[in-house]
């Protein structure tokens, strides 16, 4: 293997001062979400997804990000997978989201609630037909299957169950989960490793921001 201890890059497209950033820290997520779309960087909207069950054990997934606003940060789910589980027990989780062409990442902490189920049968049926198809053959999400095989046959019958145009319903078990962010932190890279971070906490209605130490 090769030796990874010397590789490494140094960090310079841009910076982050503190008198650019919004005095909003969604507004500022939105401003670096939409650069990264217009920019056509692969999937922006995929974060790594950080829970931890109720005896504690960290888990981590990649999942992608379906709705950002005042409300929270908003994905989607099978209720009875890994994360589903983790967090029925222990409701609350951290984002991360790494953009490398930017050299930015942002990470954001807080309780979680599961989105109402009208907002969630609208999303579901959004959803390509085949998507909506396997969320119902993915049953349940990380539980041991004997083979691909196993797999693509539950598919196919779901196919010759719900035919043609015949509306698929949103199984009970998936939906959606939005993380209410109490804290964000914005990542540039710097040259150096003299990076610029900022953090967001919210004190009463008002959002406190700190720079930290690279």
């Amino acid at each position: 293997m090769t030796d990874l201890t010397g590789l490494r890059l140094s960090y310079t497209r841009a910076e982050l001062r503190r008198a650019a950033l919004h005095a909003n820290p969604l507004h500022q997520f939105q401003a670096w979400l939409q650069e990264a779309l217009e920019a056509g960087l692969r999937e922006p909207y995929a974060l790594s997804l950080a829970t931890a069950d109720a005896s504690g054990r960290p888990s981590v997934r990649t999942v992608l990000l379906r709705g950002a606003g005042e409300e929270g940060l908003t994905f989607y789910t099978n209720f009875e997978s890994h994360k589903g589980r983790d967090l029925g027990a222990n409701p609350q989780a951290e984002l991360l989201f790494h953009w490398a062409e930017h050299e930015r990442q942002v990470r954001a902490f807080g309780p979680v609630t599961r989105v109402p189920d009208d907002e969630a049968d609208a999303y579901f049926h959004a959803r390509p037909r085949e998507s909506q198809l396997a969320a119902h053959a993915s049953a349940p999400q990380s539980a041991p299957i004997a083979s691909r095989e196993a797999l693509e046959a539950t598919f196919a019958d779901l196919h010759a169950r719900y035919p043609g145009k015949t509306p698929v319903p949103r199984p009970a078990f998936w939906g959606g989960f939005r993380v209410q962010v109490q804290e964000w932190e914005f990542w540039q890279g710097r040259a150096n490793r003299l990076h610029d971070r900022f953090r967001y906490i919210r004190a009463g209605g008002e959002w406190q921001i700190t720079r930290l130490m690279p």
